[in-house]
């Protein structure tokens, strides 16, 4: 008898224990579904901006070499520093005055990737433009997603796991438990974080049905009502297509707005304002072409006066032309003058020049002859002698 009471006793703590574990299991455990799905994507945009931050600047180190390993360093450092703030957050007897999760997440991730910027990177913040910076962790943050470097349901189970641990006030997830399967159903088909899906055609989109009146006043696939009260139900995304094209509200004006019917009105109703008004229409159309006559009229009175100066003018520019080739032969005549003159020079020159060779002539053959003389005179006194 006394041998079997140990295993009583095992009994009744494994009893006790899946009464424990199935009373957590009846957790409620829904989640605020916008803010996982923007913290699972804070998640990634910190890891490509610490990757890029911890090898910017290096010669040999590329961001995508690193991944794994500032990963697991970012995830460990997210579980250390929450738990702590868990721990010391149980010091606060009003869970009101607590930091959002969201805040605490932020805070941590800032401070990692504060951690992981390089000497370079810091120095670099100088003298390089931040924007190219910028947009090579951008296109990093992409390339992270394009091939599932961190897939989505990792991330976001991480999300879950962050909000569990700092929230104390149940804004981001619900922690109700319950008794009984029966009772956790009822619960959750009623829980305000339950996921729904937008029942809006075209849309899709998953949210907590706490969010269901804000998704419902911003919804892009949302049918309502026309703004310009036609009976058309419009897309929201569509609006603005419809008042402007399609709607039979939209105003505009009568098709002879521009031959004096001044009326603005709606275009369903435009073809039958055109019936009503067919006789005004036409006199409109009588008076406006009555105008355009006179218009044409004025127009070919100053085509005819544009062409009189015309011919006026060209007439005149004969007569200049004219002139001007009268002058032109009368400097040829003067100039073929002058020419004239300034041979007859030339020839009185070359005349002047020979005269005075025959005068040169002249006087040796004088100085010849008294030479001749004296000569003939001394020649006769020999001969006396």
């Amino acid at each position: 008898m006394g041998a079997s009471f140990p295993s009583s006793v095992g009994r009744l703590e494994s009893a006790e224990q899946r009464a424990q574990e199935t009373l957590v299991s009846l957790e409620c455990g829904y989640y605020d579904v916008e803010q996982v799905q923007l913290m699972s994507q804070m998640l990634l945009v910190t890891l490509g901006t610490a990757c890029v931050e911890k090898t910017y600047g290096g010669l040999f180190n590329s961001p995508a070499k690193v991944v794994e390993d500032v990963k697991k360093e970012m995830v460990e450092i997210l579980h250390r520093r929450s738990d702590a703030f868990a721990e010391g957050s149980g010091s606060f007897e009003d869970s009101a005055s607590l930091p959002s999760p969201v805040i605490v997440v932020e805070n941590i991730l800032d401070d990692f990737v504060q951690a992981q910027t390089g000497l370079l990177s810091r120095f670099s913040k100088r003298i390089i433009n931040t924007e190219k910076k910028e947009d090579r962790i951008e296109d990093f943050v992409q390339e992270l997603d394009t091939a599932g470097a961190w897939m989505v349901g990792c991330r976001e189970d991480l999300a879950k796991a962050l909000f569990k641990c700092l929230d104390h006030s149940n804004l981001l997830i619900c922690a109700m438990k319950f008794e009984s399967n029966e009772d956790l159903v009822e619960h959750k088909s009623k829980c305000a974080l339950r996921p729904v899906t937008c029942a809006n055609e075209g849309c899709g989109e998953v949210f907590s049905a706490i969010h269901d009146k804000v998704h419902d006043s911003t919804c892009p696939s949302k049918l309502i009502a026309c703004e310009q009260n036609c009976k058309a139900l419009v897309k929201r995304s569509e609006m603005d297509k419809h008042c402007i094209t399609d709607c039979p509200m939209k105003l505009v004006n009568c098709p002879f707005y521009h031959m004096g019917c001044a009326a603005t009105l709606p275009q369903g109703v435009l073809e039958q304002h055109c019936t009503e008004f067919t006789g005004s229409h036409l006199l409109c159309l009588q008076h406006f072409l009555q105008k355009q006559e006179a218009l044409v009229a004025g127009v070919t009175q100053r085509v005819l006066v544009l062409e009189k100066t015309l011919s006026i003018a060209q007439r005149s520019e004969a007569i200049n032309v004219g002139t001007l080739s009268l002058t032109v032969q009368e400097q040829d005549a003067k100039i073929k003058a002058l020419e004239k003159e300034v041979t007859r020079l030339q020839k009185d020159i070359k005349a002047v020049d020979v005269s005075e060779e025959v005068l040169l002539l002249h006087r040796e053959v004088r100085n010849l002859q008294k030479q001749i003389g004296t000569l003939s005179l001394r020649s006769s006194s020999l001969t006396s002698l």
